[in-house]
């Protein structure tokens, strides 16, 4: 434990560093008290920005934490805001400080790649090494790279042995066909029968594709195609023709916007409470040919400006982009010199926007939906925000309540609660109630009795009351509910309602005084779990009724058989439990259940 004189020390240390920062822009650096780099800020002004760490309103825990932690600060001040962002990038990626949103490693996504051998392979690969070879992407969606592939292979048929070939080696004749030639995926190019020139030149071509520039190899293979067509080089025509139809077949399956979009990066980002996911899409002649999304794990409660301005630099790094544009959906720092900044309102770069969002989006739900696939306790979880942030709640609806009533022209009257913790069902909570005090089909007093027992009977044994009530039922329903938690116990108990339709089938969640429609779908999750309760208290209601029904039905029948008690009547309840099975048991049976001199009487009434 610090000493509460070494606290002070620090604090005085610290403050004394703040005093006399510039109010310049610049990166700052936190240190622990080993004197490693924590945290490695950017500020416009350093001064105003450092400070702002130790206001006493600083409410965020993260952030708190962080200053707990500072024994040093050091600082540089630079020219511009974009340079201090460029210093932070830089420090980051060397020293990796514990609390700087981190991006997930790059490495995990493929890449191809074209040897600089003296004739250049093209395969993927996940381990980069720049003296080996050129590589492209990485791709995160690995069909794109596998399409890619698939068509370059088609196009040129680059080799794909991996012996090492040289000039002299192919001029001695040290190598030998393999199967690829006999089955037309190779030239040959290892014994000649492929120049040296023409295998290159399919490679030039091969890396335009990657580039983006597909339409610009379309024009060569055009007028290559028409050259040859022209000096009666009608096989070679034909061999171009179908490289030209098969990239044009490529081409019309990619996202196309318009020619004039050319070399531009668009960048967007999605956010929740932990992690922020970066898309990244690069255009070249109005193509899409790198397309990724990048997750960010936050540290400090970052906003989404912070994030995407840092993101911008390292994303860009990484995949080696050149772009002169770069397409975002507000205005922030991005650091990078002799860049346009374009947030577009409309037009094709707006919908290069947007599908950057979708994208980005898609991806978030798919991390959530494999995350929640492994841990099923993080899906119960996030619904349970949502339901807390669609009502406002002031704390998580950790256990709901749902009553709902049954009778039949009033006869039999019951009700039934059931609870859910968790989102999931509490059957060993579940509770039936027999209604005494209403005579008569009153669902409305019905409901205020049984909510009455429950939570009087919950106050008095001192029992954990619910963080949310629902009713099978509108308004009505709630109100009388209201009244009973409310103004007669005097509870501050959230109450929600689920109304149906003129179908009958469920289509609103209710909530608030006067009671007011949420908006929510109803083919969402946590609608679809909501009316999971609602159905669940629903039968087990129904199921309560119809076995007391049944039981009454038994009781009256045998109450007419004389010396047959009520004690007896419950014995055979419970064996054989309905009448019609009573009636078919044999007398010894009836002997080893009631005895025999009971078993007769009975065996006689039913056999006379």
């Amino acid at each position: 434990m610090i000493s509460k004189e070494n606290k002070e020390k620090r604090l005085e240390h610290i403050k004394n560093i703040v005093l006399n920062m510039p109010d310049k822009p610049g990166s700052y650096q936190f240190y622990d008290q080993q004197g490693t780099i924590i945290y490695v800020g950017k500020a416009k002004n350093l001064k105003s920005r450092v400070s702002s760490y130790f206001h006493k309103e600083v409410d965020r825990f993260k952030t708190k934490v962080l200053v707990s932690k500072i024994w040093n600060i050091t600082y540089t001040v630079v020219n511009t805001e974009e340079d201090a962002l460029l210093l932070e990038n830089n420090l980051i990626k060397k020293y990796k400080p514990k609390y700087n949103i981190l991006l997930k490693d790059g490495k995990t996504y493929p890449s191809i790649c074209i040897t600089k051998e003296y004739l250049p392979r093209i395969f993927k690969t996940r381990n980069i090494n720049k003296k080996a070879g050129t590589y492209y992407g990485p791709y995160s969606h690995i069909g794109n790279m596998y399409s890619m592939l698939s068509l370059i292979k088609e196009l040129y048929h680059p080799r794909t042995c991996r012996t090492p070939m040289t000039k002299e080696g192919i001029a001695e004749g040290r190598y030998k066909l393999c199967l690829d030639y006999h089955i037309h995926n190779c030239a040959g190019p290892c014994v000649g029968k492929q120049s040296w020139e023409d295998y290159q030149n399919n490679i030039n071509q091969a890396r335009e594709i990657l580039k983006g520039r597909s339409r610009d190899v379309q024009k060569v293979l055009f007028e290559q195609m028409q050259k040859a067509s022209e000096e009666l080089r009608f096989e070679d025509a034909e061999l171009l023709k179908q490289r030209y139809l098969a990239l044009e077949s490529y081409v019309s399956k990619s996202e196309v916007v318009s020619h004039v979009v050319d070399n531009i990066d668009v960048f967007s980002i999605t956010s929740d409470e932990n992690n922020a996911y970066i898309n990244f899409m690069h255009v070249t002649n109005g193509s899409i040919n790198q397309a990724m999304t990048f997750e960010f794990k936050k540290k400090l409660d970052e906003p989404d400006e912070e994030i995407l301005s840092l993101g911008i630099v390292q994303i860009r790094e990484q995949v080696g982009s050149k772009a002169k544009e770069i397409v975002v959906p507000f205005e922030l720092t991005t650091g990078i010199k002799d860049v346009t900044v374009t947030i577009p309102q409309r037009g094709d770069k707006r919908s290069l926007l947007e599908l950057s969002q979708m994208n980005g989006k898609q991806y978030r739900f798919d991390r959530l939906k494999q995350a929640e696939k492994l841990n099923p306790e993080q899906k119960l979880t996030r619904l349970m925000k949502e339901l807390q942030n669609a009502l406002k709640l002031s704390k998580l609806p950790y256990q709901i309540e749902c009553f709902d009533n049954s009778n039949i022209s009033g006869t039999d009257a019951v009700a039934g609660c059931v609870v859910f913790k968790g989102m999931k069902p509490s059957k060993k909570d579940y509770r039936k109630y027999n209604i005494k005090t209403v005579s008569g089909p009153d669902d409305y007093a019905s409901m205020q009795e049984v909510v009455r027992r429950r939570y009087t009977r919950m106050i008095e044994e001192d029992t954990p009351l619910p963080d949310l009530i629902i009713t099978d039922g509108g308004r009505g329903q709630m109100e009388v509910v209201r009244q009973v938690v409310e103004d007669e116990l005097h509870l501050e108990i959230p109450i929600a309602g689920l109304a149906k339709n003129d179908r009958h089938r469920t289509n609103e969640l209710l909530f608030g005084f006067p009671p007011v429609v949420i908006g929510m779908k109803t083919d969402s999750e946590l609608f679809h779990i909501l009316t999971r309760i609602q159905d669940e208290v629903h039968r087990y209601a129904i199921t309560f009724h119809r076995d007391k029904r049944s039981k009454n039905a038994l009781h009256s029948e045998l109450e007419d058989i004389k010396g047959i008690g009520e004690k007896t009547r419950e014995l055979l309840l419970k064996k054989l439990k309905t009448v019609k099975r009573i009636k078919e048991t044999d007398i010894d049976t009836l002997s080893e259940i009631i005895g025999r001199a009971k078993a007769e009487i009975l065996f006689n009434h039913f056999n006379n």
